[in-house]
Parts: C-alpha cells; sequence; structure tokens
C-alpha cells in the first residue's frame, strides 16, 4: 500500500477516484487519517448523501463516524491499480517496466520513471510523475 502522502500527492497532481468495491482508502484532515478503510458491505460502502457521492459507515466503527464525503478521504491504490492507471496513459508502443533494485523497486514508463521501497510505491512516484508532466 501506498503511504497517505503519497496518494495526497496524486489526488493533488489530478489522480481521479471512483469508488468501487474493496478499494482502500483514508481520511484525510482527521487524527486518525493513518487508518486505512476499505469500500464493503460491511463496514463501509457507497451511498448519495443529499446527492453528492459519500461513504457510508455501518455498525461499530473507528470514531463511531457514520460517513464521510468522498471530497473529505484520499484513495489508497494497490499495485495493480496504479500499474492500471499508468496504462491508461501510455501509448501502444511506450514500455512499462518494474525492476528489483538494491533498494527497493525502480519503474519506468515511457520517459517517465519512480522508485521506491515497495512496487506500489515506484509505480505511485512514476505516476505522479506521468500526471505532473500533464499538468
Amino acid at each position: 500500500m501506498i503511504s497517505i502522502e503519497l496518494a495526497t500527492a496524486l489526488r493533488r497532481a489530478g489522480l481521479r477516484w471512483t469508488p468501487a468495491e474493496f478499494d482502500r482508502f483514508a481520511v484525510i484532515g482527521r487524527e486518525g487519517d493513518a487508518v486505512p478503510f476499505v469500500i464493503a458491505e460491511m463496514p463501509a460502502s457507497l451511498v448519495l448523501l443529499h446527492g453528492e457521492l459519500a461513504i457510508a459507515f455501518h455498525g461499530a466503527s473507528e470514531w463511531a463516524l457514520d460517513h464521510v464525503l468522498h471530497s473529505d478521504v484520499v484513495w489508497l491504490p494497490d499495485e495493480a491499480q496504479l500499474r492500471g492507471v499508468i496504462e491508461g496513459y501510455l501509448l501502444p508502443h511506450e514500455p512499462l517496466e518494474l525492476q528489483r533494485a538494491a533498494a527497493g523497486y525502480r519503474c519506468r514508463a515511457g520517459r517517465h520513471s519512480g522508485s521506491g521501497d515497495t512496487a506500489a510505491e515506484a509505480y505511485g512516484h512514476t505516476l505522479l510523475a506521468v500526471l505532473v508532466a500533464r499538468q
């Protein structure tokens, strides 16, 4: 899983998220924002609240939180999700490579690259480079 800091940087750079079942996210701007949640039938599901997409919590959950707006959370994509997003930005002939390095992983997507301690972090930093270059 990528860090909340990297996830926040990806969001600021323009990464869009359409929540789906089993996606992980964290609440931003709250004391417990380091706690990842998973969208599932229990304990968190997607609902419309006054016309705005919200994530509702069911049963007993941390902080007795009933719901949180989509705009108040940050997506924590996994390795496969990050790879899929990067692939969507690449032309058919552009390579997407992940290599194990002495100190973690290195990813190259077209002319952009990134590295990290985990494969997900390397993909995340590479996607950040792609998004920043598109701004």
